[in-house]
């Protein structure tokens, strides 16, 4: 241990979690200059419908589930960034239907500016989640940074014929939504001083639970399209399963779950600058009958480490609300459904 005094973790990055993503517009930019990949007949899932993790079939029985992800910190407890990293990391190879085997840190610390043991303390809580999934942390890779970066690389392991992708959804299919939203939203709050302990338990609680009902829901066939929200928010992620099924989502706004004071702190213009960034990279694909500046603001919220969201068949809501309950996702709910129609979403 070291005796320099630490600063605040969210001091030293110009952005946090999920909200650190290039913004959906530029990234689908960046992408369309890339050289088109050859073809690689095991490869089951790349990144061409913007999966959460790529899929690579090793044989009949067997498909690998490889992914990454990392930021900068959303909270000032290393700790706790340590938990929510890990757990956003390993929820995409939940949202394939995978579970996952192993990972490996991703860390990026700016050595001579944070003490030691806070460095050691994110290490441990990305260990402490990694056992939670029943994993080992089995390496990784450090660099000495400006900002603090940590995260997960991510291997899991999924039945070829059990896959779930974001661009199978069907027409009359309902949507579900596993966590409620407005992490986004408590975390420039906490930025500005004004969260109380009960909404950070209550942020903490939501990015540190483990989507592990993913890899049941799987099992179920009449789950047809699976995905996770993060940093592109609600709509962002829903119009990913529209455009990729060439279909029209419809959200219910009413039926969406928050937590606890997002709504009033929205009301009062506390959120991100990403949800901005994201109403101007989809916003002409989305149509909303509600309050206008409210809800763009909470439905482009970025989620770090945030829900599952699925479109299945109407007769399988009630085995899928049951998966959700079991694993204590009390507030798993229907939000919605997919109808006929371009690829685009209407939120009334």
């Amino acid at each position: 241990m070291n005796d320099m005094t630490s600063p605040r973790l969210t001091s030293l990055s110009h952005g946090g979690g999920c909200g650190c993503k290039i913004a959906p517009g530029l990234l689908a930019d960046l992408l369309k200059r890339s050289v088109p990949l050859p073809a690689f007949p095991n490869l089951m899932v790349g990144n061409d419908t913007a999966d959460d993790a790529a899929v690579y079939k090793l044989n009949d029985e067997q498909a690998i589930v490889a992914t990454t992800d990392f930021f900068m910190p959303i909270v000032d407890d290393p700790f706790d960034f340590g938990r929510i990293a890990a757990t956003n990391a390993l929820s995409d190879v939940y949202a394939m239907g995978g579970k996952p085997i192993l990972a490996l840190a991703l860390v990026g610390m700016p050595i001579n500016v944070l003490p030691h043991d806070v460095i050691a303390q994110v290490l441990k809580g990305g260990e402490a989640v990694c056992a939670d999934a029943g994993i080992p942390v089995a390496g990784g890779h450090s660099i000495d940074s400006v900002e603090p970066i940590y995260g997960l690389a991510a291997i899991g392991v999924v039945h070829p014929s059990k896959v779930k992708r974001n661009a199978s959804a069907r027409a009359g299919d309902v949507l579900v939504l596993g966590k409620p939203l407005g992490v986004g939203v408590l975390s420039a709050a906490l930025k500005k001083d004004k969260l109380d302990a009960a909404g950070y338990a209550a942020m903490i609680a939501a990015t540190t639970k483990l989507n592990r009902p993913g890899a049941e829901l799987a099992q179920l066939d009449a789950v047809h399209a699976l995905t996770d929200v993060t940093g592109f928010g609600l709509l962002g992620h829903t119009l990913e399963l529209a455009r990729g099924a060439g279909l029209t989502a419809r959200i219910r706004y009413d039926d969406l779950p928050w937590l606890p004071q997002v709504r009033d702190f929205a009301r009062a213009g506390v959120y991100t600058g990403a949800s901005g960034r994201n109403w101007t990279a989809y916003g002409a694909d989305v149509s909303l009958d509600v309050a206008a500046d409210e809800a763009r603001a909470l439905l482009t919220d970025p989620q770090t480490s945030g829900g599952l969201l699925l479109s299945c068949a109407p007769e399988a809501v009630d085995d899928v609300l049951a998966i959700f309950r079991a694993d204590g996702f009390d507030e798993a709910a229907v939000i919605g459904e997919m109808v006929d129609g371009p690829g685009r979403v209407e939120v009334g």
